[in-house]
């Protein structure tokens, strides 16, 4: 069966190069990804692809963590952007058969710069959306002055990929100075993700462009497991607050709230999870469902088992593998 993974990341040379020299500070994390090749050697990641995904595998690329606005700002940032951009349309005319596609990086530092990369790397390099993270150096995506990057892609009708995004900077508990044993990643990535849905929501930006496509990493953080407190919990949003009014909230919205969760596409990257990936299909539904696996940070095989072994009927299982990324990106 043809499978298009939709959330994949990639390093190319040249962006690599340019984001070490605009950020001394990344260290071990530049030793960890060195430690990945196919996240650089193609060599490699063709054999990876051909030895778990097998014939009509296929890729969509997009950088990975760290987000550029953690790195630089100014001019440095909107090069890092650029030139990541640049090279990724390269890998995609050289490998189309491999890389059917890319999403484009933005610097959200610089908004109307971001929207004009964006229109640029989808109206002359081929880009099919565009990846954002959680949030941009601590700060929220519903604030107002990112409105225009998703007003671009409502535009062009191409998917906003949402990646998250968090540090052992913020901390577990008051009393310490730093998130221990990796629970910043581990519990830390579903709770960003899950909140920024949840500000995207009560912002409104569904009403906004209610054809707005957004695609969240690891099946949607904790929200597909939480219907009920976001649902029924939040339908009296305001009553645990005293120091703010939060009784406009929900009026303002046109539909009830936890109907705008279910616009979220979840993808399937999930470590080869299976009870997680359940509860994303029973909350988004099929049509919302994306293949993706996260390679090479994470294993192809045992995504792509752990979608098999969902029991989805044929045509279920092809909308999920690659109809809904077809149709999402217009391929």
């Amino acid at each position: 069966m043809p499978m298009i993974d939709i959330y994949t990341h990639i390093f190319p040379e040249r962006y690599f190069a340019e984001m070490s020299k605009a950020s001394a500070g990344l260290g071990h994390l530049a030793r960890r990804f060195r430690a990945i090749p196919p996240l650089f050697d193609l060599d490699a990641r063709f054999r990876q692809m051909d030895g778990a995904g097998g014939d009509g595998y296929q890729q969509i690329i997009s950088l990975p963590n760290p987000p550029i606005e953690d790195m630089a700002e100014g001019p440095t940032a909107t090069l890092l952007a650029r030139v990541g951009n640049d090279a990724m349309a390269e890998l995609c005319a050289k490998h189309p058969d491999r890389f059917p596609a890319f999403v484009a990086a933005l610097n959200l530092h610089d908004v109307e710069g971001a929207v004009a990369e964006a229109r640029r790397a989808i109206a002359e390099l081929g880009a099919r959306g565009v990846q954002i993270f959680t949030n941009v150096a601590g700060r929220p995506l519903d604030d107002p002055r990112y409105a225009p990057v998703f007003a671009v892609a409502a535009e062009h009708d191409l998917p906003v990929w949402l990646h998250p995004a968090r540090t052992s900077a913020m901390t577990d508990y008051a009393g310490e100075p730093k998130s221990r044993y990796e629970m910043w990643w581990c519990f830390g990535w579903p709770y960003e993700t899950s909140v920024a849905m949840a500000r995207l929501v009560f912002c409104g930006v569904f009403d906004r462009h209610p054809a707005l496509k957004i695609v969240t990493h690891h099946c949607g953080g904790m929200i597909p497991y939480y219907d009920g407190r976001i649902g029924a919990g939040m339908a009296v949003l305001g009553s645990r607050t005293e120091d703010e009014d939060y009784s406009g909230v929900l009026a303002s919205l046109k539909r009830p709230h936890l109907d705008y969760f279910r616009d979220f596409y979840g993808d399937t990257a999930m470590f080869g999870g299976r009870a997680g990936l359940k509860a994303g299909v029973d909350f988004f539904g099929v049509d919302h469902i994306v293949f993706a696996t996260d390679a090479p940070l994470a294993p192809i095989r045992e995504t792509i088992a752990a979608v098999n072994g969902l029991g989805l009927a044929s045509a279920a299982a092809e909308q999920v593998f690659s109809g809904n990324a077809k149709k999402l990106l217009k391929m």
